[in-house]
């Protein structure tokens, strides 16, 4: 019973801690962390078992229940005939890089700068600079400047806005006037 409590307890640090200080939380497990470096929604959970193989550069903003995942779990099994069988690698993100949420970072997956990660994508390979990546195997789908101009199309031109002038503008533009 009281290692239960106990664990209970370390959660809710941990909880705490994240709430407080998310970039903290992360360099404190290990995880290289750059400068300007923004995470919405983590999770202890989000960095995996071995959070000291993640490096994640400058100006990156990572969504809620992404998860870097630096080692194949498949080889467990498999150790009844291969008992040292293992396979870690590390995960880098380079600078302005955004990863959507729900995606996944695989072993030895090197993200370039200036990327964006799709919502939902599962990303096993290397991703090359200025790239958008998205899908379930993640894969290239345009360039970072192509999702610019697109991007620069659509704008509501509000991205400079504190979040309650956002709002406003956000509503207005479509015609929201109840809230």
């Amino acid at each position: 019973m009281l290692k239960v409590i106990m664990e209970i307890i370390k959660r809710l640090r941990e909880k705490e801690a994240i709430r407080r200080d998310p970039v903290a939380f992360a360099r404190a497990l290990g995880v290289k962390v750059g400068e300007n470096c923004r995470f919405w929604g983590m999770r202890r959970e989000m960095f995996n078992t071995e959070p000291w193989l993640i490096t994640i550069g400058d100006n990156v903003h990572i969504t809620g229940e992404v998860q870097f995942i630096t080692h194949d779990g498949g080889t467990l099994p498999l150790r009844k005939e291969v008992p040292d069988l293992e396979w870690t690698a590390p995960i880098t993100i380079g600078n302005d890089v955004f990863i959507g949420m729900r995606a996944v970072i695989l072993p030895g997956v090197k993200v370039g700068d200036r990327c964006i990660v799709g919502a939902c994508a599962v990303v096993g390979k290397s991703v090359p600079t200025n790239s958008v990546v998205a899908g379930n195997p993640g894969r290239v789908i345009k360039t970072t400047d192509e999702y610019l101009a697109g991007m620069k199309m659509k704008s509501l031109r509000c991205g400079h806005l504190t979040r309650e002038a956002k709002a406003v503008a956000i509503k207005r533009h479509y015609g929201i006037t109840s809230l």
